[in-house]
């Protein structure tokens, strides 16, 4: 079952907005062209990743391979891969984000990517990425 009220924002600069305004880490999808699609079927498309992730998260998809993108905003997404250390498609970084006198500044708190434990298993890890304690 395909969730529909999942919101994906796909323009960083957006969702850095909206990180601050809602004081909510991102949660950011690094992803492209023919990757396993395993993590978006079985997590995002279930009902306890979207419950979830609308009290926890800001949810960013930045498709690495799209060609409606922008160059500039490709060049930028593609700098926040390497600064967050992907080295492969799809992952997923949790990141907090300050913006001070109209500088960005990312905290990186941790990556995940798919696992085939499930869907609570994969909630589990990443609320021990976000609540290190």
């Amino acid at each position: 079952m395909q969730s529909q009220s999942i919101i994906w924002k796909t323009d960083i600069n957006e969702a850095v907005a909206t990180s601050a305004e809602k004081r909510k880490p991102l949660l950011i999808f690094f992803t492209g062209q023919g990757v396993n699609p395993q993590l978006q079927n079985e997590i995002f498309a279930t009902r306890d990743f979207e419950e979830w992730s609308r009290k926890n998260v800001i949810l960013v998809k930045l498709d690495l391979s799209d060609p409606t993108v922008a160059d500039a905003a490709k060049e930028q997404n593609l700098r926040l891969k390497n600064a967050f250390g992907i080295e492969e498609i799809p992952q997923v970084c949790f990141t907090e984000v300050a913006v001070r006198k109209g500088k960005t500044n990312f905290n990186k708190l941790g990556l995940i990517s798919y696992m085939s434990s499930g869907v609570r298993a994969w909630i589990s890890e990443s609320n021990l990425i976000l609540n290190p304690e």
